[in-house]
């Protein structure tokens, strides 16, 4: 403050070594009237607030330095009661500081001063760096919470829409205002390949605060793809595995991320006035990309963002790219059943029949169930269900042989009992090391019967018109490979509308629950008897369903038609 004292000399600091002190001093000291008005101010507070002594003697702080926030409550509490209390003063000065708003921690005591009545004395020490410090590491603490978070809260399925979505919950509004992610596209089946030179991104997921939801439906067009081409920040970042960052961006900016010019105006009509792009990146191959906006009064990206957000991207990658793969490779895998299953043949006309496949939810591995219908002499129809043991390739393989071999056999037209003897004696000797279960059963509409024969399968289910369920407990023989034999038929009347269903034991089999039990279960369900066979599958696995099944489940239902039909 120039060495300038605003205060003449009084009692309390007239005494030399006093006033070294209070003049010397690093802290700030004041000295107040009743009214709150400076009569005195020492040099630390002069070179805090840039202003000399004079400016701010018979005046308040507010009048002084109205952007600092200033504790007058507190004050006149002071006056009022004699007790000395703290008080917090924030917010800037005249003289420029790294730390931005700056915040002072202040005790105040009441005085007497002759000539000057009550006063009030202000001692001040400057703790910005410390807040600041503070404000840092519970920020760090916190990004680090949201990283650990990501590894239990992205990725929790392999479906790459769920993952999508989870990454983008996971980004706002923590850290940003809007996110959106777009994957890379690879295959382009039903659709045209993207212009040589592009790349095509398929938009997925994206969240945006209330009312702005708009934009992130017109930013990338009505299509459900973007081609992008070079020279687009989002190529860039996919191209160099780099983050884009572009802050208070200009419309020339804003042009560097948009594939159409047009969507700057999107960007401003947003409030969007930063963007932060981040790849999705593997150590094989890049995934896509996150979008992030920051909008209105929200506060640039700064290092610390990028950081975090590159970091959060990396995990995230990884998670969404195990998603596509599993998404692939499940698909394949079920392309390779159905061509390996085919459907049944056509039955005779006198019968209807519908069947259902579904693989197991532990992995995307093909399986050896299998279900055929097959035409024989007389209109009579041959239903077949069956299982070769295990999982994989090679046991959907050996179910297509099995299924081959037992077609040949069919074709003799003898009795089930007689054709599952067969089977098993060929099987046995051509030494196929995989053992299978088998249920035949042959349906008459003449007769109105149907026979029926077991090599070591669960029971068929008979639900009648009514829509009661019944179980066929038959003779069960040996499993298919054993070279056993023995099997026995049983006949069982078939009524007009009553249906027949078979199925393999990833129906109904459940962890801790006796197989025999859960088959019984059966015939607790009430299913819809007079409507379409679809129907009543749909209806079965809908009631049966219990998260994903521990193994695969095959059904064929069949039903003898009406004579109107």
């Amino acid at each position: 403050m120039n060495g300038e004292s605003a205060m003449p000399p009084l009692p309390e600091i007239g005494d030399l070594a006093a006033r070294q002190l209070v003049e010397g001093t690093l802290a700030p000291i004041v000295v107040l009237d009743a009214d709150l008005c400076h009569l005195y101010v020492n040099p630390a507070w002069g070179k805090v607030s840039g202003l000399p002594a004079s400016a701010f003697l018979g005046r308040t702080l507010g009048e002084v330095l109205p952007d600092l926030q200033r504790p007058d409550d507190v004050l006149r509490d002071v006056l009022r009661d004699g007790q000395p209390r703290e008080a917090t003063i924030s917010g800037t000065t005249g003289v420029c500081s790294p730390l931005g708003q700056r915040l002072w921690r202040a005790v105040y005591h009441r005085v007497e001063l002759p000539g000057q009545g009550t006063c009030l004395c202000g001692i001040g020490v400057e703790i910005s760096s410390l807040r600041r410090y503070l404000d840092d590491l519970e920020t760090a603490h916190q990004r680090l919470a949201l990283l650990d978070a990501a590894a239990t809260r992205v990725g929790t399925t392999l479906d790459i829409e769920t993952t999508c979505q989870e990454l983008v919950d996971l980004l706002a509004p923590s850290l940003t205002d809007l996110a959106a992610v777009a994957i890379v596209e690879e295959e382009f089946t039903g659709a045209p390949p993207p212009p040589p030179g592009f790349l095509r991104l398929r938009k997925t997921r994206g969240v945006a605060p209330p009312g702005m939801e708009w934009l992130l439906r017109q930013l990338g067009g009505p299509g459900p793809y973007v081609d992008v081409p070079r020279g687009i920040a989002t190529r860039h970042c996919l191209d160099t595995g780099r983050p884009w960052l572009g802050n208070l961006a200009s419309d020339e900016l804003f042009q560097k991320v948009t594939v159409d010019p047009e969507r700057t105006r999107l960007f401003r009509a947003a409030g969007v006035h930063s963007l932060l792009i981040a790849p999705l990146i593997t150590p094989s191959r890049p995934v896509g990309v996150i979008l992030l906006g920051r909008a209105g009064a929200s506060q640039p990206f700064n290092d610390d963002d990028l950081v975090t957000i590159q970091a959060l991207a990396d995990r995230a990658a990884l998670s969404i790219d195990s998603a596509r793969r599993y998404s692939y490779e499940h698909t394949m895998a079920l392309e390779l059943q159905r061509a390996l299953l085919s459907e049944p043949r056509t039955p005779h006309p006198a019968v209807e029949v519908a069947a259902r496949y579904l693989p197991s939810g532990r992995s995307v591995l093909v399986g050896g169930d299998w279900y055929d219908s097959i035409p024989l002499p007389d209109s009579h129809t041959l239903l077949v269900m069956g299982d070769v043991m295990g999982h994989g390739f090679q046991a959907a393989v050996a179910m297509s042989q099995y299924r081959s071999l037992l077609r040949t056999i069919a074709a003799s037209g003898a009795g089930v009992d007689k054709i599952l003897g067969e089977f098993d004696r060929q099987v046995a000797q051509l030494g196929l090391d995989r053992l299978a279960t088998c249920l035949l059963a042959v349906m008459d509409p003449g007769a109105g019967t149907c026979t029926a024969a077991s090599a070591g399968h669960l029971p068929p289910a008979r639900v009648r018109p009514d829509s009661d369920v019944e179980v066929l407990w038959l003779p069960a023989g040996p499993p298919i490979g054993t070279g056993l034999g023995g099997y026995e038929s049983l006949t069982v009347r078939m009524d007009p509308g009553t249906t027949l269903l078979l199925y393999t034991d990833g129906l109904v089999e459940r962890r801790d629950t006796d197989i025999d039990t859960s088959v019984q279960a059966l015939e607790t369900l009430s299913l819809p008897a007079d409507g379409p066979l679809d129907d009543m599958l749909d209806t079965l696995l809908a009631r049966l369903a219990n998260g994903a099944y521990e193994d695969d489940v095959a059904i064929l239902a069949a039903r003898q038609r009406d004579a109107h039909d």
